[in-house]
């Protein structure tokens, strides 16, 4: 009989190669997406409302928004994507019309800061092309909505110019002490609940009128409010289940060294806590890497992150997660620009992120039959 030590470390090299296999998996589904035009038009059909709503809740920052240029028969447009390169085909109907999905509802609430702080409601309709900009809920919901046999509802809780390691701070994440590069001083960085954002160790920390966790505090709850009137939202709706999360963010902690340090351990935290606040314990979750960088030659803060992104979808390093994370490859996809500059508008890029963000969703979701 092998030893325990010896089987662990069988586990552990098999986990490793699972890992591998499936980083591989998702590059070349995310390298593949530009190129997804097998979807099927919309049939048109409302879903089964007997059957709960299934709900899927994106979060992070200004990239979740819409930032896709629609108008314009220009490259980077909508409209030269579909009408004039000829991808995406689903996304128009015989008469070149936009596409309605009866079967999908798609929601923005936006707020800033916490609970009860300036915003609203920015998007709730079926999804569809409307306004001048779309984002990655169009490719997501597209893929879910031929994937499911039920109701989808793509439930966006998110605003721009947010950090994991302070803003989005989940509950259960401590404070720690940090070396700042730059001048060589030790600081403490702020635990969930806690102001200002770092202070030197040493000293006594001066509070602000901002706290660690609350934007996550009021994304969590502006999401859990749309769920509490459904009926507002998915019109004939009665029940839901919250079956996963998509999460695409990274910029702004690449600015703070302090934070992308810690953006594996944040992101670990963020996973659970959600799981937790949306009672969806076996929810699955889809992280996209930031655009920009190129997960071989990352340097500096960008690799902290990109290595943090691609870690908890890895069954070697966080082998509680096997089967329910993915990480989408997304600098293959990107058509120009940066996250800071929003791709420069191509929607192109929304549509290719979105599109490997929902077929990664599907398979993780295929685990469970």
């Amino acid at each position: 009989m092998k030893s325990n030590q010896t089987k662990r470390l069988h586990r552990r090299g098999v986990c490793r190669l699972l890992g591998a296999l499936t980083i591989v998996l998702f590059v070349t589904a995310a390298s593949a997406a530009e190129k997804d035009n097998g979807l099927p038009d919309p049939d048109g059909q409302p879903a089964d409302l007997s059957k709960p709503v299934q709900v899927f809740l994106i979060m992070g920052q200004s990239n979740t928004l819409e930032m896709g240029k629609v108008a314009g028969d220009t490259d980077g447009t909508l409209e030269h994507a579909v009408k004039s390169a000829g991808l995406y085909p689903f996304m128009v109907d015989d008469s070149g019309e936009w596409t309605v999905r009866k079967d999908v509802r798609s929601v923005h609430s936006q707020g800033s800061g916490g609970p009860g702080g300036k915003g609203g409601i920015k998007r709730n309709d079926w999804l569809t092309v409307s306004g001048g900009k779309i984002g990655i809920e169009q490719g997501i919901g597209h893929h879910l909505g031929t994937a499911i046999d039920a109701p989808v509802l793509i439930l966006k809780s998110s605003i721009g110019n947010r950090s994991l390691g302070w803003d989005l701070l989940p509950p259960g994440s401590p404070s720690y002490e940090f070396t700042d590069p730059k001048d060589g001083k030790i600081y403490v960085y702020a635990g969930y609940g806690q102001s200002p954002d770092r202070w030197e160790k040493g000293t006594e920390p001066m509070p602000i009128a901002w706290q660690a966790g609350l934007q996550y505090d009021g994304d969590v709850a502006r999401a859990q409010d749309v769920l509490s009137a459904l009926g507002d939202y998915y019109p004939g709706a009665g029940q839901y289940e919250v079956a996963g999360f998509f999460w695409w963010q990274g910029d702004k902690d690449r600015y703070n060294p302090g934070h992308a340090h810690k953006y594996e351990e944040n992101l670990v935290t963020l996973i659970k806590a959600l799981r937790k606040e949306f009672d969806a314990p076996e929810a699955k979750f889809v992280c996209a890497t930031l655009g920009q960088t190129d997960k071989d030659t990352a340097s500096g803060t960008e690799k902290n992150i990109i290595d943090a992104q691609f870690a908890i979808s890895d069954p070697g390093t966080h082998p509680e997660f096997l089967g329910t994370v993915a990480t989408v490859y997304t600098h293959p996809l990107s058509k120009g620009g940066a996250s800071n500059s929003h791709y420069n508008g191509n929607a192109e890029t929304y549509m290719n992120v979105g599109l490997s963000m929902g077929k990664a969703m599907v398979e993780l979701l295929k685990g469970d039959e």
